[in-house]
């Protein structure tokens, strides 16, 4: 896959305004990449930081964030854990999550010491996961392409919220790209506009899904002069 290419048939197709970034869970950096030591609050917060540069950022930076480590599948130290434990405690207790709920959120089942974090169009390695920010109007078309709008066909597109995070694991569980509201962790720490929602896509296959993409945008484009010719003739001159 060239990753340049692709990237920007993302950005053009959805009409983005912040560049598509990639993850891949590693051991350890690629050649040519140092192994960063970023100060970060969550492992959301990289996300942002992935726009411009290209970095590895081991398991124990993404401690500051318990619920976010944990979603990402590491291995938590004792005081991280009991950390992560009185977080749920209190986001039960304040009636955020339900009591039984913390044991269903994904959970990234592919080990590794560290996650890998850039730019899609300059990603050294093919990406497990690649996300971008859509509003709801290019959240409609990418929704097209990933086939969850064809009510004859595979499920309808599910969104899901709490925690923005969990939406990697889950689309690395099922290979369906995936969309969420967000949580109000993921929009503190990253800054992210109240208009966007988070978009997940495996690495696997997206130049066909940028193809397709394409082609909805077309579509798209030929229904909306058909209704807007619609629009005026049933509107008709006005007095």
């Amino acid at each position: 896959m060239n990753h340049q290419t692709v990237a920007a048939d993302l950005s053009v197709h959805l009409n983005l305004d912040t560049p598509p970034v990639a993850l891949a869970f590693l051991d350890q950096p690629p050649a040519g990449v140092d192994a960063a030591q970023p100060v970060a609050p969550s492992a959301c917060a990289f996300w942002r930081r992935a726009e411009q540069d290209v970095f590895f950022v081991p398991a124990q930076e993404h401690f500051n964030c318990p619920v976010g480590a944990m979603v990402m599948g590491f291995d938590l130290p004792e005081a991280v854990s009991t950390e992560l434990m009185g977080l749920v405690g209190k986001m039960t207790a304040c009636g955020y999550v339900d009591p039984d709920e913390p044991g269903k959120i994904p959970v990234n089942k592919k080990a590794s010491k560290g996650i890998l974090y850039g730019p899609l169009a300059g990603f050294p390695v093919e990406p497990d996961a690649v996300l971008a920010w859509l509003t709801p109007l290019q959240a409609m078309i990418w929704s097209e392409a990933a086939g969850g709008a064809a009510w004859g066909g595979q499920q309808p597109t599910t969104v899901f919220g709490r925690p923005a995070c969990a939406a990697i694991p889950s689309m690395l569980g099922n290979g369906r790209p995936t969309l969420s509201f967000g949580c109000i962790g993921m929009r503190t720490f990253t800054g992210v506009g109240e208009d966007r929602m988070l978009a997940v896509m495996p690495g696997e296959g997206l130049a066909d899904f940028a193809r397709s993409l394409a082609g909805k945008k077309d579509v798209n484009g030929a229904m909306q002069a058909f209704y807007e010719e619609r629009m005026a003739a049933v509107a008709g001159p006005r007095a």
